[in-house]
């Protein structure tokens, strides 16, 4: 494990590095990890399995070093003034290790993906064809700074036969170098290509820009991360892309919506991790909604969230901040006039825009508009209005009468998640091992040539 760490090298080591350098670096990875791939995709379950238990067991019993690396990640973000979102996606506390080591047991207990006989058939000359499902070969993954998607991006990989290659980004250095030696670990002492999973952060940003211009030698690219770095993968990746990630989500209160579970839902939704993208960013309530409006305003407000308001929410704002809250509650949150671009906006933050409507259609009509293609809900008890927000609202996740948190790929039993897709080619939604694979057409004979 020691000796995997001495390979790994800071972002300042690329200043010494050219150019061409760098290009014949990555596509020495790629050739690696396509050498590597073609091992795991003729990978039983029962030996993947094994190495994904060796990963848990390796992330448990280096808790306490890994706390330490990622302390020291924490405190040069803090002193690089990194934002309070990036901090608590950065943070990897004893809690998320060993929800990172439950993760890949999760994926260990999944059916392999690979090899299902998705569609089959004799053709009239005696042809048998069947349809298979088959890993896509080598992925590259683009990240910020979230180290625990270098275990899940590496558990699902190998769970599904495909070579990883990582790039985590400066934030998560020690954090990342740690827990890339305690998988490659667990490849070796399970006998499996060691490149199964690899980083470039040895190469920097310029790394990352060569590795998408690796077409041919890496199947699928996924960002993961803000709107600049998925947008910037997007229009400069000569590599097929999956876009990933961004998560401007609207909750709608319609007029009968009841107002203790509106509240329940739109202040989980919001604050029980508000930096990630299935937090709710923009609330829509309904002109009739007054109880459960004023219900969830104050919930908001109770909770420290800060308002971004249209003047017709005002009405409904609780005149000023109750008496009775005590010292060591949150602050209260704060009220301020909302702008268009606050409509527009992923917060990440204890902050919400929130506007009113006057119609179902009018709610649609704005998701419409401001959606990201994420996931958007509806807190009603009306059938009607919500078969239709389901049918006419265009997401990847449309959520009746829930949290928006639940768009989750470990919630959604797929063990853990490559991003949240928000395209719909190929992959839409939290994206698991399914994701991961394609299909192959095989064909079996007798002889038979086409007339």
């Amino acid at each position: 494990m020691a000796e995997e760490q001495q390979t790994q090298h800071t972002d300042q080591d690329t200043d010494q590095q050219s150019d061409q350098d760098i290009e014949s670096g990555i596509r020495e990875v790629t050739s690696r990890a396509r050498s590597a791939s073609r091992g795991l995709g003729s990978m039983d379950r029962e030996h993947k399995d094994r190495t994904l238990a060796a990963v848990a067991s390796g992330l448990r019993e280096s808790a306490a070093s890994l706390s330490q690396a990622n302390d020291e990640d924490l405190e040069r973000g803090r002193e690089a003034g990194l934002s309070r979102s990036l901090l608590d996606r950065l943070a990897l506390s004893p809690e998320r290790i060993e929800a990172l080591a439950a993760s890949v047991e999760e994926v260990m207990g999944l059916s392999d993906p690979v090899g299902r006989v998705l569609q089959g058939r004799t053709l009239p000359n005696g042809l048998r064809l069947t349809q298979v499902s088959v890993p896509l070969g080598v992925m590259g993954v683009i990240y910020e700074a979230r180290p625990n998607v270098t275990v899940d991006i590496a558990a699902l990989g190998l769970k599904s036969g495909n070579a990883v290659i990582l790039r985590g980004g400066s934030a998560a250095k020690n954090t990342n170098e740690m827990l890339l030696a305690i998988i490659r670990e667990a490849l070796r002492t399970t006998s499996v290509p060691v490149d199964s999973v690899q980083s470039i952060d040895a190469f920097g940003r310029a790394g990352a820009t060569a590795l998408m211009t690796q077409r041919g030698s890496v199947d699928v690219l996924i960002p993961r991360g803000g709107h600049e770095l998925i947008q910037h993968v997007v229009q400069n990746s000569r590599v097929p892309v999956i876009e990933t990630g961004e998560g401007n989500v609207h909750i709608y209160i319609d007029a009968n919506a009841d107002p203790e579970t509106a509240r329940n839902i739109v202040v989980n939704s919001k604050t029980s991790r508000p930096s990630v993208c299935n937090a709710a960013e923009t609330l829509l309530l309904h002109a009739e909604a007054e109880d459960a409006g004023r219900e969830v305003l104050r919930g908001l407000l109770r909770s420290g969230v800060n308002l971004h308001v249209d003047p017709r929410v005002r009405e409904w704002l609780p005149a000023e901040e109750p008496a009775d809250l005590s010292q060591d509650r949150a602050p209260f949150g704060t009220v301020s006039e909302a702008t268009e671009e606050d409509f527009a906006t992923e917060f990440h933050d204890l902050e919400m825009a929130v506007g009113v409507v006057d119609s179902l259609d009018d709610a649609i009509t704005h998701i419409g508009r401001w959606t990201t293609g994420h996931t958007e809900a509806i807190v009603t008890d009306s059938v009607a209005h919500a078969d239709r927000f389901v049918a006419e609202v265009d997401a990847a996740a449309v959520i009746v009468n829930a949290s928006t948190r639940f768009t989750d790929g470990g919630q959604f039993g797929l063990g853990a998640e490559v991003g949240i897709s928000t395209q719909k080619m190929h992959a839409r939604g939290p994206m698991g091992m399914a994701e991961l694979t394609t299909t192959k057409w095989v064909v079996r004979g007798e002889g038979q040539v086409r007339q």
